[in-house]
Order: C-alpha cells, then structure tokens, then sequence
C-alpha cells in the first residue's frame, strides 16, 4: 500500500459518525487549508466589490463543531475580503430532510457534509459537482489517496473528506483481562469468529440464573442495525455489496454463514434475546454499568466516553450515567470468519459541493477552495482530535501535531485504531451510482428488517438469505449475483 494510506487516525467521519472536545480557532498565520486560501495563493485579488455568497448546511459534526465553525467562518473571511459564508446548522435528525428538500427544489447548498456512502444518492440527482475539475493538484494530493478514493464515483471526485472513523468493537479491559482474554493480542492480530464466540461465552456472567454481564452486546434497534451488518459482513468475505467481478456479493453462501452467527451469540446466551430493541444510547448504557463486557460499534470516542464518566464518579458527580462502574476501554477489532482478511468498517465523511448552475467559475472557484478549508489544516486537526482520530490529510497531521495530547487516551488504542484504519475495506468507485443506489434500496427494504427478525428469532437464516437472494435476483438478475 502506498504512503498515502490512512494512518494515524480512526472514516472517522461520522462522522459522521460521534464525537468530543477541541476548540477552534483559525489563527493568523495558518488557517483550516494547509496550503493557504485562495486570496493568498492569488496575491488577495479578492475585493469587496467582487462580493461572493457561499452557502453551507453542516450537521453537528463533533459537539464543539457547529460552536467551533463560527470561529473557522469568521477566520476565512477575514482572510478572504469579499467572500460571505451562510451556514444552515442542523441536527443529526433532520439533517438530511433539510439538506434533501433544497436539493429537490433545485436549490442545493454550495456545500454539504455527507457519509461517502450517500454520494451515489445525489450524483442522481445531476446536481453533485464534480470537484475534480476545479480543485489543484495541491487540494487533491493533500489527502490520503485511499480515503479520497471514497469520494470517488468512476473517475469523478465529488468532495474532500474530513475524516476516516473506524467502527469495531469497544471491550471493558478489566472485565477482558477477568475473563482471561488477552485482549493486546486480539489488537495487534485480530482473532477469528470462533475466537470471538468463545470470549464472549467467557464474559457472560449468570447470578441465580439470570444473566448479570452479557459477553457481547450491539445496538440493533431501527437504523442501529446497519452498523452492526455492515461491521461483520467486511469481514465476512463481503468487504462491498459487490464482489471483484461487479456482482451483488450479498447471496454468496459466505452471507448464510454471517447470518447464521448472528444467531449463534443470542443462543449461546452471550449476547441478549432482546438485542434487536436495544437501540445505541441503551448498549452505551449497558457497557458503562458492566453489563456488557464487549459493545458494537466501538468507535474511537467510546473510549472518551468512558474516561469521562469514570472522572465524573471518581468527583462524585451525579451526572454520571446512574448505576455505572468505572470503565476503561479497549479498541478490538471485529472478527473474521472463516480465513477471510480483516477489512475494517470505515466511516469516511466529508464535504461535497453542489452546482445547479456552473457557468459561474469564480463562484465554484470560491466553494472549491472553501470546502477544502474546511477538509484540511488546522480545522481538519479539531475535528479528528474530538473525534478521537487523526487527520486524513498531511496539512491536518502537521497541525494535528501541534496540538496537546489529549488527557487520558490509551496509546494501545491508538494504535489499534491506526492498524484498523490501514485495513479499511478498499472503495468502490467502479460501481455505477445506479448500481450502488439499487443495494442500498435492496437492504433498506429487505436486509435490515428482515435483521431485525432475525435477531428477535422470528425468522431463520435460511429464511432470511432465500428472501435476499429472491429480492437480489429480482433487482441485479441472477447472472449478476455472486
């Protein structure tokens, strides 16, 4: 693999992902873009008589964001005369609804903050700008060329990305190491899924017949369950809906066995009868008072969340989560099956540019170069260090470096997360947006709640796979499916 990899970091997105502390400023002398805005570059030729409006909708990207964002706004104008920001804030709930009905009236923003994984939805709509033919050699070869690949849709790139978050699995060190799992092996080489059963059969405790700890437990509830298929399915052999060859992935035989051990952790008992209600607050909860000993998805600001509570009940503090233990976390990797190489869920998040009209170059010019502001240098550098990761472009790490470190993260688990986020699951731009668009609208109708049945035991995983290969076969034509 190339230098330009993601290291350093875990996406990571959010993203778009959940997300900490960092406090943002622009300074004088290096604002977010590592190699200057365009005013410098272009000797301030910006002029107030050349007023340009730049509109943005953003979504609390971390909690500081949309408080930090004023700061970076304010810097970038001030650095860039003429040049106006609007930025629409919105809550992670409607976020896409706000975003959609501008799009839909043919009045997008200039700029949005998107998964990659929505990118296929909007080029659909003509409206997505290819950034590839405005954007310099500088902007582009700042970022990682494996996560910039997931701005990519055939040879077009439609956004900077912010960030690379990795989504695995959290563990409780101190119920790990009672269980007699060594938990910096499973960090520096993985483990199996047979591996994985076994250590959660060990974490499951049981006290009068009932079960006190349960060895595993994942948000399965609603759009929760996304997570939790898309984490194991990477490392199922189905790294993307679609193989090497372009075929739909998802009615392989290597889905049956994925689906089949869904089942297995609720029948052994390590895992709760109940999962496919359990919604993301609850498992945070359930981890954070021992009742789990291992949680999915771990995100690399599980381990903040767990420091800061533990802080809060050493201080005596009443805001800390009722019922709760001190809790250091662990960053493991999800598990393999079957020989198959670990491919990490990575959640790339960034900013896209939309154009109903690109017949004014200047104005694209402006969104271009303010997009990029925002996806590198010191601004990339907050945002991952509140997200736990580092940046995925060279302007963010220099900035990133300056920085202080951050109170209370583990060195194991940053290099965890730098592993994972090496091995994170390859792009696929050489599938059509079309193509992409078709398995998203095949898993929101038919994978995920069949899940969630599946979970709640009321369907098989014969059941489940017939109605997805039926449904596949159906949508791509059976000669398309793998």
């Amino acid at each position: 693999m190339k230098r330009k990899k993601v290291i350093g970091l875990l996406l990571i997105a959010g993203m778009m992902a959940s997300m900490a502390a960092g406090c943002g400023s622009g300074s004088d002398d290096s604002s977010g873009g590592g190699n200057g805005t365009k005013a410098e570059a272009q000797g301030d030729t910006k002029t107030e008589e050349k007023s340009d409006k730049i509109t943005a909708i953003l979504p609390p990207v971390t909690s500081a964001y949309q408080e930090n964002v004023e700061d970076y706004i304010a810097s970038y104008e001030e650095e860039n005369p003429g040049i106006e920001i609007e930025v629409v804030s919105a809550s992670w709930e409607d976020f896409s609804e706000k975003l959609d009905v501008q799009v839909n009236a043919g009045s997008p923003p200039d700029i949005a903050f998107i998964g990659s994984g929505d990118i296929s939805k909007y080029i659909e709509t003509g409206m997505l700008l290819d950034i590839g033919a405005y954007a310099s050699e500088d902007m582009l070869n700042d970022f990682d060329e494996t996560v910039l690949e997931y701005m990519k849709n055939g040879d077009s790139i439609y956004g900077f990305p912010a960030y690379c978050s990795v989504q695995a699995i959290a563990g409780n060190k101190e119920l790990l190491e009672a269980a007699g799992i060594d938990w910096q092996n499973v960090q520096e080489n993985g483990w199996t899924f047979d591996e994985f059963r076994e250590a959660c059969k060990k974490g499951t405790v049981t006290e009068n017949g009932e079960v006190k700890q349960y060895g595993f437990v994942s948000a399965c509830s609603g759009v929760s369950a996304e997570d939790y298929f898309n984490i194991f399915a990477k490392n199922a052999g189905m790294p993307s809906p679609f193989n090497e060859d372009g075929k739909y992935a998802y009615t392989s035989e290597n889905m049956l066995q994925l689906l089949q051990s869904y089942r297995d952790l609720i029948d052994d008992g390590s895992a709760p009868e109940s999962m496919s209600t359990i919604d993301g607050t609850k498992k945070n909860n359930m981890y954070l008072t021992g009742q789990a000993m291992m949680i999915c998805k771990g995100t690399p600001t599980i381990e903040k969340t767990a420091y800061d509570n533990t802080k809060l009940l050493e201080s005596g503090d009443s805001s800390a989560v009722e019922g709760s233990i001190p809790v250091e976390s662990v960053f493991l990797p999800a598990p393999t099956f079957d020989g198959q190489s670990q491919n990490a869920q990575g959640t790339i998040d960034g900013y896209v540019c939309f154009s109903a009209d690109t017949s004014d170059e200047e104005h694209i010019s402006n969104v271009i170069d303010f997009a990029y502001y925002l996806a590198s240098g010191e601004t990339a550098a907050e945002v991952c260090r509140d997200l736990y990761v580092t940046p995925v472009c060279e302007s963010g790490r220099e900035a990133y470096d300056k920085l202080p470190a951050i109170e209370g993260k583990s060195e194991e688990n940053t290099k965890a997360i730098e592993l994972l986020q090496e091995q994170v699951a390859p792009a696929r731009p050489d599938i059509s947006s079309e193509k992409m668009s078709q398995a998203t609208q095949l898993a929101d109708e038919v994978i995920f709640p069949k899940l969630s049945s599946l979970l709640s035991g009321e369907t098989t995983p014969e059941d489940m796979y017939n109605a997805i290969c039926e449904a596949a076969y159906e949508t791509f034509g059976e000669e398309n499916c793998a």
